[in-house]
């Protein structure tokens, strides 16, 4: 699993140039083998960071929409899904040491960045998030 998330990011990252919040998208529903509508994908564009204001992480936020789906899918109640997807928030920042781009991000947003600098930190939060959906499922 974890060599699949390695090669699965560095793909979807530097050959088809997505955001971190598309790829926990994408990376998730495969692990899961759930397909995700485009148009699902399409409204985690702006997702990275608040389109890069530095706010909520977009693994978070990604992690966050496949658990809404997937739990759904599974037979979950809305409260369950809320409550699960509390919880993950919780586990993430306990495990990543916060929620928010800004601080997880090792330099922020700047243009000399060179591309994609969070995809070791993303391969660490889509494996964490599907160990976590693993085990509340």
């Amino acid at each position: 699993m974890k060599e699949y998330i390695t090669k699965r990011v560095h793909e979807l990252y530097w050959k088809e140039d997505i955001n971190c919040a598309r790829t926990a998208l994408v990376c998730l529903s495969e692990l899961f083998e759930i397909v995700i509508e485009p148009q699902t994908i399409w409204s985690a564009v702006g997702l990275h960071g608040a389109g890069g204001y530095r706010a909520q992480c977009g693994l978070v936020e990604g992690t966050l929409m496949f658990m809404g789906i997937y739990l759904h899918m599974i037979g979950k109640s809305e409260d369950e899904i809320v409550s699960a997807c509390y919880n993950f928030a919780s586990a993430f920042d306990r495990e990543f040491g916060s929620l928010r781009c800004f601080e997880l991000r090792p330099t922020g947003f700047s243009e000399s960045d060179p591309p994609h600098m969070c995809e070791n930190l993303t391969c660490n939060g889509i494996g964490f998030a599907y160990q976590y959906i693993l085990g509340i499922t």
